[in-house]
């Protein structure tokens, strides 16, 4: 990770430490770095809160004041514009969203032609430009002047692309939706009544301030309440940007990203589909998911967090599965990034082929008690390598002897360090993570 841009792209509150200033020189240096050998061509999306729309102005000032042409889809989600990179003539592509973050805060996503996250060396180059220790970039003059495109048409093909992806009728079934106020809010309702679901949804009506509030894949229990109440047979709920996706079965049972990866994985080896008979997982997957698939006789590989790591992964080993349990999933015949989408569609698949309730399509996995707190602290690398809490990590692992596990990581797009414990009883994960918390708040890092 470099000094700005973390895992998922620059993400921080908005014109505070991620400002329209950065947005435009990211432009200008974007637009002049892929328009040397000629016309830069840039689709741009955003998601729904207040500020994206300043920084899509902004960017699309830089790249066009660099000679770039910016095409822009407006409201749409991260995957779409993976999609349109990777499918149409562009260089590359650029995603507005701090993804489930609040409002507040927003991120600049570098996607590359490929439709993949751009590469650690153009972003070095980037970050060097930003703080001004490159050369002065060129403005574009008279007819070499950028324009802006309104791209709507963009939006509709991925929308056909993903209606093209279901290969059942949806007919019959009810479907609970939450958009969480944030790009799916038109999109996934128009998707799942075309192909034929009854449709009932929530976190579609969007404000500017009210993404991810209290709905979405990070609420949950917004979706269960909409699936209890309504009597439906299955729902899903998006994060702000629609990279995520998680679901809720017939009796309100969360049906976690690691159950997806199960469900899918046992689906797509059923039939010869599992590349490898491999699924790629995180450090972040519970015990119960390995234990599950290794009774499927499925292998599985670990990878740190962020989808980002899955899909080079799952890139580097030619294998078709693999995602994080927070609902990244990556389905790599259809997308080179995770896609909540077609997360839902794929899974739509399985259950309709299943002919099984919701809740039953992931017996078999018995998920482990799992506990995850984050602190915000002031230096996420001092506090991982400091030898108390190193200590203090190493003596609740003997304490669990292989009956669990405790998990330090520092977020790579907050400055938070995540605390996770697994164990067989809820009560012994929060008293491990409770006291690895307390040591570092006594060591005075939170900030």
């Amino acid at each position: 990770m470099g000094k700005y841009f973390g895992t998922d792209g620059f993400r921080g509150e908005a014109n505070v430490n991620l400002t329209v200033e950065h947005a435009f020189k990211i432009g200008r240096f974007l637009g002049w770095y892929y328009g040397k050998e000629h016309k830069c061509k840039v689709v741009i999306g955003k998601d729904t809160r207040r500020s994206s729309y300043m920084f899509e102005y902004a960017l699309s000032a830089g790249f066009t004041a660099s000679g770039a042409d910016a095409y822009l889809l407006h409201v749409t989600t991260t995957p779409s514009v993976s999609y349109i990179v990777r499918t149409e003539d562009f260089d590359l592509g650029v995603m507005i969203s701090a993804s489930h973050n609040p409002y507040y805060d927003n991120g600049i996503k570098l996607i590359n032609s490929r439709g993949e996250k751009m590469s650690e060396t153009i972003i070095s180059e980037v970050e060097a430009y930003l703080d001004n220790e490159t050369a002065k970039i060129p403005y574009a003059t008279g007819s070499g002047i950028g324009r802006t495109v309104d791209y709507a048409q963009g939006r509709n093909r991925y929308t056909g692309y993903l209606i093209s992806l279901a290969i059942k009728s949806y007919k019959g079934i009810r479907v609970g939706l939450d958009c969480s106020n944030g790009s799916t809010w038109m999109l996934a309702k128009s998707i799942f009544d075309t192909l034929g679901a009854t449709t009932f949804v929530t976190g579609n009506e969007p404000d500017g301030l009210n993404i991810n509030v209290n709905c979405g894949s990070t609420h949950i229990e917004n979706l269960q309440k909409l699936v209890l109440d309504n009597g439906l047979d299955i729902g899903f709920a998006f994060d702000g940007d629609a990279d995520r996706c998680l679901a809720v079965d017939e009796m309100g049972n969360v049906i976690t990203g690691d159950h997806i990866l199960y469900i899918y994985g046992k689906y797509m080896k059923k039939r010869d589909k599992l590349i490898k008979n491999t699924v790629v997982t995180t450090v972040m997957s519970n015990f119960g998911l390995y234990k599950a698939l290794g009774e499927a006789g499925i292998s599985y590989i670990q990878t740190d967090v962020g989808d980002k790591y899955v899909y080079e992964a799952i890139k580097d080993g030619g294998y078709s599965l693999g995602g994080e349990e927070s609902g990244h999933i990556i389905f790599s015949k259809y997308a080179s990034t995770g896609d909540g989408l077609i997360t839902a569609i794929k899974l739509m698949e399985a259950y309709i082929e299943s002919k099984l309730p919701a809740s039953k399509l992931s017996d078999g996995f018995i998920r482990y008690p799992q506990v995850t707190k984050n602190i915000k602290v002031a230096d996420k690398d001092t506090v991982l390598t400091d030898e108390d809490i190193l200590k203090k990590a190493e003596e609740i692992k003997n304490k669990l002897n292989g009956r669990g596990r405790l998990l330090l990581r520092k977020s790579g797009t907050e400055p938070v360090i995540r605390v996770m414990a697994e164990a067989d009883d809820e009560k012994i994960c929060n008293k491990y993570v409770d006291e690895v918390i307390d040591l570092i708040i006594k060591k005075g890092y939170n900030s």
